[in-house]
């Protein structure tokens, strides 16, 4: 059995026939690439791959036929035909300034100048050094140029909780950049990679022939894995594994082509004993995403749902961060689907998998919240049993968990999307199956709740009451509004469950249900 690749980026280690490691063939779409531009530009989440298909093009554009035996590309690339290659990687280390980013730009020419055994003579000017490198190595091998970028936005993205720092990193970065633009002649192909896609006009300058391949069908799968590579590629490691829950807990990153799973997910699952966590997610720090939600009061349902038009996802400035473009091209959410009206083309966002959405709300409830993260037997327990007074006490200790802190200086415990978004963080973090803000014929149930079997159904409905507000309303709106009408040819068992919270207690003072079926 192949071992498995956890961890490597080099296309060589991974090819090199004593380490007999596991490999998914990419170097058909890397062939479409050469063979069909010269400029591109691709936006992946973190730990997606992109860092290894960097490296693989960077193999085969220096000829290295031996390590392609085998692989889609080998009888179809003239290996003759060697290119010089520039590559640049923001990967390693967090760049702290300008001053921290010029010492990273002014290294990154030496070891290039060492690859390509060139000698610039501007050392002290990264601009200027990477101009002159690019015209001595074209003059050197009489070959057009290949520039690699690796994370070419991880400087802004490392201070991006800090405007002015990041702005002034921007502009270094453009001064780079820029480079690429004016050097046309001498270069043959160019790939910039990294997690966000910032504008253009704000940063590349005048590179307005660097075509964006982020969500082209063509290569929606250029890194992660897809199903089918699951099925054969690893089909050693899945002996005994449910596909189904896998593609749960993994799949459903889809960048407008086929839906992808990420590869540290699938890679640490086998590694750890085909165990299900959140391997993923586990590596980011989404610390300056809550402070957002946190700041903007955002109604944490709508995660689940969120339509933004094309134009709005396919970038971003430092100067105007919109919640949910940071959300997509930082992979805790994707497109669900897609639509044009008037020509005006819309996605539909939502969390891939499992891992995302559980992971992500159980940050937001321990950090946004309460600073312990919730007990899931009592709901879990009061959920399979249909028993009514747990369900109640769960919420009940859930409210009363979260810091006073949280109510000073503003009026949130006024609004019922407040308390709509705690439970909606609360179940989401436990892994419970929910629909917020359900939609029927007849409104919006706020949040309905069903077990995998569909034995039990919940629909909820929240209200706020004032001080001499009439107690009652929330069980009463579900029943005027026959909400339970959706499931009634579906569940086994249905129960109607209003509840009702008062500003003053920041808790629940009315609770009833009834069981309908």
């Amino acid at each position: 059995m192949k071992k498995l690749p956890l961890g490597i980026q080099t296309f060589r280690k991974i090819r090199d026939k004593k380490k007999n490691y596991l490999y998914v063939d990419k170097t058909k779409i890397a062939l479409k690439m050469i063979n069909g531009g010269e400029y591109y530009f691709l936006s992946r989440p973190r730990r997606f791959g992109k860092s290894l298909f960097l490296d693989t093009l960077k193999d085969i554009f220096e000829g290295r036929e031996y390590l392609f035996k085998g692989l889609y590309i080998f009888d179809k690339w003239d290996w003759n035909k060697v290119y010089p290659v520039i590559k640049i990687s923001f990967g390693v280390g967090v760049i702290k300034d300008t001053d921290d980013l010029n010492i990273r730009l002014l290294a990154l020419m030496k070891e290039n100048q060492k690859r390509l055994k060139i000698k610039c003579t501007y050392n002290n000017n990264a601009r200027e050094c990477f101009r002159e490198l690019i015209r001595l190595a074209y003059k050197k091998y009489q070959q057009r140029l290949v520039i690699l970028v690796d994370e070419y936005d991880k400087p802004i993205l490392d201070n991006i909780d800090n405007q002015p720092r990041a702005s002034a990193i921007r502009e270094n970065l453009k001064n780079i950049y820029s480079v690429i633009k004016d050097s046309d002649q001498y270069i043959r192909f160019v790939l910039l990679t990294g997690v966000s896609k910032f504008s253009k006009v704000n940063l590349f300058s005048g590179l307005n022939n660097l075509e964006d391949i982020s969500l082209d069908a063509r290569y929606a799968t250029i890194c992660g894995y897809t199903h089918q590579d699951i099925k054969f590629t690893f089909k050693k490691y899945i002996q005994g594994i449910d596909l189904k829950e896998l593609k749960q807990w993994y799949n459903g990153y889809n960048f407008l082509g086929e839906p992808i799973y990420n590869p540290y997910d699938i890679l640490l699952f086998f590694t750890k004993g085909k165990i299900y966590a959140n391997y993923w997610f586990e590596t980011g720090n989404p610390a300056f995403l809550i402070k957002i939600i946190k700041n903007n009061n955002y109604y944490i349902p709508n995660l689940e749902s969120i339509v933004v038009h094309a134009d709005e996802l396919s970038s971003f400035d430092i100067d105007d961060i919109r919640l949910e473009v940071l959300l997509f091209q930082t992979g805790y959410l994707t497109i669900k689907s897609e639509s044009v009206i008037f020509n005006q083309r819309s996605y539909q966002l939502g969390y891939p998998n499992l891992e995302v959405r559980s992971a992500l709300n159980n940050q937001i409830f321990k950090y946004l919240l309460s600073n312990q993260l919730p007990q899931s037997l009592p709901m879990f327990h009061a959920i399979i049993n249909n028993d009514m007074q747990q369900f109640k006490l769960a919420i009940q200790q859930l409210f009363a968990s979260i810091p006073s802190d949280n109510y000073r200086k503003n009026s949130i415990q006024n609004y019922e999307g407040y308390y709509a978004s705690i439970m909606y963080s609360y179940l989401a973090g436990l892994g419970i199956e929910f629909i917020a803000e359900d939609v029927t014929n007849k409104g919006r149930i706020d949040l309905s709740i069903a077990t995998p079997d569909m034995s039990k159904v919940y629909i909820i409905e929240f209200k706020v009451l004032n001080q001499k507000g009439k107690k009652g309303n929330a069980l009463a709106q579900i029943k005027s509004k026959k909400y339970y009408e959706k499931y009634q040819l579906t569940a086994k068992s249905l129960y109607l469950i209003g509840i009702e919270f008062c500003k003053t207690e920041r808790n629940i003072c009315h609770f009833e249900w009834e069981q309908y079926l």
